[in-house]
Formats: structure tokens, C-alpha cells, sequence
């Protein structure tokens, strides 16, 4: 059957959930399954609440991709008071769930900070129109090209226009640069994770689309 795009639909946030934990690792923060869940929600209401493009892929009535971007001086399609409430409870949720959880988001908040950094550096000679948040496939479904229809819709809603996003080489960074993203910054940084030490590098990519 043929993808097509559609509005995001209220019954499938689990199934987003389900991409952001597998296509973006965070098993590498925690291995307790209420926790990684919870963790999985957190992320999802947050870019949310950030959003203001939501392009979702169908296959039927399955979703089978999600693109978020946070393009500036539009209107925030998903915005709830019970989203923004949970995003500001999660850490206190996590530190009374699993024992030593707020250290375990603080450790993956380095990342956070050198994206920070990168984002700073990236300013200094590009004025972006927006970021793309998440984008995200089904791992089960190969030969659709659904990223790419992601991506061609964007670009068909922004054409022109700047943007840039946040990803690491523990990710499939390189579909983005088969896109003709341009690695514009990155920076390694070392975490602790589960009692290992591990190496990962930031990275910040950039298209005009």
C-alpha cells in the first residue's frame, strides 16, 4: 500500500513513543521499562509542545513515520496544559520511581549542552527558519522510503527556508547527509552510562530546503 501523509492521530502518541525509544537509543540512559516508558512520554510532550509542523506517514490506518519541526513565528499545533504539566514533573516523577533517576537525566543532559554549544558556534554565520525535533520511521517497514516522504513534505510546506537538527553517530546519522544535509558542527563528549563510560559525538546538521 501506498504512504500517505495524514494528521497525527491521538491514538497513536504510544506508537511514537515506541519510535523515539527504539530509533533514538535511550535504552543507553536507563534499562528499567516503567522508566524508559516514562522517559519516552517525557520526550514525546515535550517536542509537542514545541512543534509547530507535525507530518505524519500512513500505511492505511498505521502509522508508519513522524517528523516534528519547530519553525519560527508559527502557531504550536499539539499545545496542552496536561503536556506542559507532566514535561515539569518528569524529573520528580523519575527521582521517586527509580532510585538515582534524576542523575541518570542529568548524565544524558551533556548531550544537551553540547548541543547547546554547537547551536552557538552555528550562529555565528547561519540564521536558521527552524529546527526538525524527531523524525522517526518504523524499524520494521524497509523500502518505503517514509523518511523521505517525511522530509519532501517539509519541504513542500517550507520551501526555502533554513533549518537545522540534532543527532549523534549512535544514530542513522548518515540518512541526512544522503538528504544533502551539510554536518555543520560536532563535538564529543564522554557519559556515564549504566556504569560505563562512553564516548559519543554531537552532531548538527543543516539544509536549506
Amino acid at each position: 500500500m501506498e504512504v500517505k501523509i495524514k494528521q497525527l492521530q491521538r491514538k497513536d502518541f504510544g506508537k511514537v513513543i515506541d519510535f523515539a525509544i527504539k530509533g533514538m537509543n535511550f535504552n543507553r540512559y536507563v534499562d528499567n521499562p516503567l522508566a524508559l516508558r516514562l522517559y519516552g512520554r517525557y520526550f514525546l510532550y515535550l517536542e509537542l509542545e514545541r512543534a509547530s509542523q507535525v507530518v505524519a506517514a500512513y500505511i492505511g490506518d498505521q502509522l508508519v513515520g513522524i517528523l516534528m519541526a519547530d519553525m519560527k513565528n508559527e502557531p504550536k499545533q499539539y499545545s496542552s496544559f496536561w503536556r506542559k504539566l507532566y514535561v515539569k514533573m518528569f524529573k520528580a516523577i523519575m527521582a521517586v520511581v527509580v532510585k538515582g533517576g534524576a542523575d541518570i537525566y542529568d548524565e544524558a543532559n551533556k548531550a544537551d549542552e553540547a548541543n547547546k554549544a554547537m547551536y552557538q558556534k552555528y550562529l555565528n554565520r547561519a540564521i536558521p527558519d527552524g529546527e526538525i525535533c524527531f523524525l522517526a520511521a518504523d524499524p520494521t517497514i524497509h523500502g518505503k522510503g517514509i523518511g523521505t516522504k517525511l522530509l519532501e513534505e517539509l519541504s513542500r510546506r517550507e520551501k526555502g527556508k533554513l533549518i537545522y537538527l540534532y543527532t549523534d553517530d549512535n544514530c542513522t546519522y548518515q540518512f541526512y547527509e544522503h538528504k544533502g544535509f551539510e554536518r555543520s558542527e560536532e563535538k564529543e563528549i564522554k557519559m556515564e552510562l549504566q556504569g560505563k563510560a562512553v564516548s559519543l559525538t554531537c552532531l548538527l546538521y543543516s539544509k536549506r530546503l
